[in-house]
């Protein structure tokens, strides 16, 4: 479809199937255990944290906790801790806004454009313009990669991906597809703390089964070894059927047996096997970039995540870019890499309740509490 322009009713149409698919995982019972499987890694890694620092951990809800040292205390709710304040959040949960600030430091961004459902025209204009492959993702309203779609060129994928965004929030991004590995860099009061590599989620073929029914074994597996393996389940969305197409396959399809398949390009639903420490591959420039980043957003607490061929040279250099900052990081796979685990609930801690090693002092973000 070369036509510059999208049918409301097609639209219409495809936003429905959308929020149908998306109630229909919503209310997966497999999905759910996966869930559960994750409140427990939440509940364990913030237990194990408050008890490292001499502290002691209160369950007062299935997902929140009060942790208190030395008459100070906090709580915390899966990965979100009170270390940032409300504003600060509101400005990391808002891309838009995000890139905007980060652009005005003229550091590496991708080209984007903002649009809605109901106004695709600055959406259409970027496709239009661009010679490559498009994401498109929700500009706020979710996390996960939940909503975002890669490997975008036609207009009728551009419905489909914006139709799908859609469902976590009205206002959505389309941006440039950058060529690269995907890296984590995690920042905590201004410093870098830990760093990975992210591969996309994968299986390998057998040669008798289809894509679709590996994947259901896949999913299997995860459920059987639960947090240990993975947070998530793979999801079947527009970005797999994307990326499989740009291998010259579909869910139908059966490679040939020893065949590496990669299911997806958002790196989200990968299993922690799939991470590795990358801290010492980033060069000073891509570390300062990050540091600049961290400061002109005025977050603690930052996961930054960018796109590049070579960790070893300026993001410029390289054609790479910040995608995006995550301003309640993601707790898991600093704990599942192939590699080491990284204690990250306890360095929040630290920051949160006592005096850091830095020297910056910790206070109590809420008064002393009974528990509950």
């Amino acid at each position: 479809m070369n036509r510059l322009w999208i049918n409301r009713w097609t639209l219409a149409g495809l936003y429905a199937l959308a929020m149908g698919r998306a109630f229909l995982r919503l209310r997966d019972p497999r999905r759910r255990a996966a869930g559960r499987n994750l409140d427990e890694f939440h509940r364990r890694v913030w237990r194990q944290a408050a008890e490292a620092l001499g502290g002691q951990c209160t369950v007062l809800s299935p997902d929140v906790m009060q942790i208190t040292l030395n008459g100070a205390c906090t709580r915390v709710f899966e990965n979100v801790s009170a270390i940032d304040d409300p504003v600060t959040l509101r400005i990391l949960h808002d891309k838009v806004l995000t890139h905007k600030i980060l652009q005005a430091q003229n550091l590496p961004m991708p080209a984007y454009a903002a649009f809605t459902l109901r106004d695709m025209r600055p959406a259409l204009a970027f496709l239009h313009a661009e010679a490559r492959d498009c994401v498109v993702k929700p500009a706020g309203g979710t996390g996960g990669g939940r909503g975002v779609s890669t490997g975008i060129r036609s207009v009728y994928d551009l419905a489909r991906a914006a139709a799908a965004a859609s469902v976590y929030s009205d206002e959505l991004l389309i941006e440039e597809q950058l060529a690269g590995d995907n890296y984590r860099l995690l920042y905590l009061d201004g410093r870098l703390i830990d760093a990975f590599i992210r591969r996309p989620p994968a299986v390998v073929a057998d040669g008798r089964s289809s894509i679709v029914q590996l994947l259901h074994q896949a999913n299997d597996q995860r459920l059987r070894h639960g947090s240990d393996m993975s947070q998530v389940l793979i999801a079947i969305d527009l970005d797999m059927r994307r990326t499989l197409a740009r291998q010259g396959l579909s869910l139908r399809s059966v490679p040939a047996a020893g065949m590496p398949i990669q299911l997806k390009t958002i790196i989200n639903e990968n299993c922690g096997v799939d991470n590795t420490t990358a801290t010492s591959l980033l060069c000073h420039s891509i570390v300062r970039d990050g540091q600049r980043a961290v400061r002109a957003l005025g977050a603690r607490f930052v996961g930054l995540d960018l796109i590049t061929r070579d960790p070893s040279v300026p993001l410029a250099e390289s054609g790479g870019a910040i995608i995006e900052a995550n301003g309640t990081p993601n707790l898991y796979y600093h704990y599942h890499k192939s590699d080491s685990v990284f204690p990250l609930a306890e360095h929040l801690l630290r920051r949160i309740l006592v005096q850091s090693l830095d020297g910056i002092s910790g206070k109590a973000l809420v008064p002393q509490a009974s528990s509950v």
